[in-house]
């Protein structure tokens, strides 16, 4: 398997399992204790750093489908405030945005990867990103962020991912099999799917990425209605999905997500 490597750190095929902590800059997020702003976000960083991840991941803009939307420059004016808000820091950072104008006003500053949950989709986004140099984490993806309908399409999705990778020459990349309520005719019967299949995705031979933190299919089974009551779920089904091949966890709750994954190593003799 290949591993992608994100400012010296090394994922999958091997290598240390990651996290990946969230600061999401827009109000609008469906998680409200993600949210950060101003001087909170370096402090935030930090403490997430402390807690063990290894990459921090920034977003401006909610992608739930019960989210508002917000224009263009608003979010590009979110991520300059935050991104200037951590350089000089030392924090890998990944910049999550699907916007290409968006994406050019991140990369003026000192960032490590891109965060595509259109998985290279749009035509002038994906040049940008190519011509970055930069490593990707990207969704399974078709024509628009999630939107697969069964888990057959999920599989056809990062194919397509892959070959978009191929013509590009994005040779450092990270898969994410895309489980949430992405689109329109997705359920959380698929979210549950792909997560018994998730070992499956191995089958690309590239990192995978999880990304399930305090989602609604996990409340919906559990009965709980609000994210903040999600985590013991969310931590249950992380230390399930290490097992089947997990190599990097994209999550808000960074201290307790870091001990499910001590918990796991030791009971699977990797420490």
């Amino acid at each position: 398997m290949h591993q992608c490597t994100v400012n010296g750190l090394k994922i999958g095929d091997g290598a240390p399992l990651r996290i990946m902590g969230v600061i999401n800059c827009s109000p609008e997020s469906f998680f409200i204790g993600s949210y950060r702003s101003g001087r909170d976000i370096g402090r935030r960083s930090t403490e997430m750093l402390e807690q063990g991840a290894e990459i921090i991941d920034v977003g401006a803009r909610s992608t739930s489908p019960f989210a508002p939307p917000i224009n263009q420059s608003c979010e590009a004016e979110r991520m300059v405030t935050a991104l200037s808000e951590l350089e000089g820091s030392g924090a890998t950072i990944s910049v999550d945005t699907m916007r290409p104008a968006v994406l050019e006003q991140c990369l003026k500053f000192d960032i490590h990867a891109i965060n595509d949950i259109n998985g290279l989709a749009d035509p002038e986004y994906a040049k940008i990103a190519a011509d970055s140099g930069l490593p990707c984490f990207l969704m399974a993806s078709s024509t628009a962020p999630g939107d697969s309908r069964d888990i057959d399409g999920t599989f056809k999705a990062l194919q397509l991912v892959t070959s978009r990778c191929e013509s590009l020459s994005i040779g450092e990349y990270v898969l994410d099999p895309a489980i949430g309520l992405w689109s329109p005719g997705r359920t959380t019967a698929l979210d549950w799917q792909i997560c018994r299949q998730f070992h499956e995705f191995k089958k690309f031979n590239q990192p995978l990425l999880l990304a399930i933190s305090r989602k609604t299919f996990i409340g919906d089974l559990l009965s709980r209605k609000l994210p903040e009551e999600r985590l013991a779920g969310s931590l249950a089904l992380t230390t399930l999905l290490l097992l089947k091949g997990a190599d990097i966890i994209r999550c808000h709750d960074v201290k307790e997500t870091r001990d499910a994954i001590i918990v796991y190593e030791t009971m699977e003799n990797t420490r």
